[in-house]
């Protein structure tokens, strides 16, 4: 069995954050390090590493986490103007390899870049 990650333990209660939402597929928590006045992160319950080491098994999963994400921003407040973001693999930023989405609002975005 992999080694348990960080989300892992949030997720089982063994580590506390600050929780926004949760469901039977996924758990929303502030970031602890925010990149926006706005930083959550929506993490889904089953620890797949990377987006890309999702499966078509995975397909009902991902697409409840984007609905969620939306969800999520609507409740709070900036479904106007936020950014979802997944960083796949450790060039990419990724320092907990357990997918997760990056929610970010409250801040102007640069165009073309990643703007934090």
């Amino acid at each position: 069995m992999a080694e348990e990650t960080l989300f892992t333990k949030i997720i089982k209660r063994e580590i506390p954050a600050d929780i926004l939402y949760e469901d039977e597929d996924c758990i929303c928590i502030k970031d602890i390090a925010p990149q926006a006045p706005t930083h959550v992160l929506l993490i889904p319950r089953k620890p797949i590493p990377r987006l890309c080491d999702a499966s078509a098994d995975d397909q009902a999963l991902l697409g409840s986490l984007m609905l969620r994400a939306g969800d999520i921003a609507r409740q709070l407040g900036i479904d106007e103007a936020y950014r979802l973001i997944i960083n796949n693999g450790a060039g990419a930023g990724q320092t907990v390899f357990h997918l997760h989405l990056h929610l970010l609002a409250g801040k102007e975005f640069s165009e073309g870049g990643m703007g934090f």
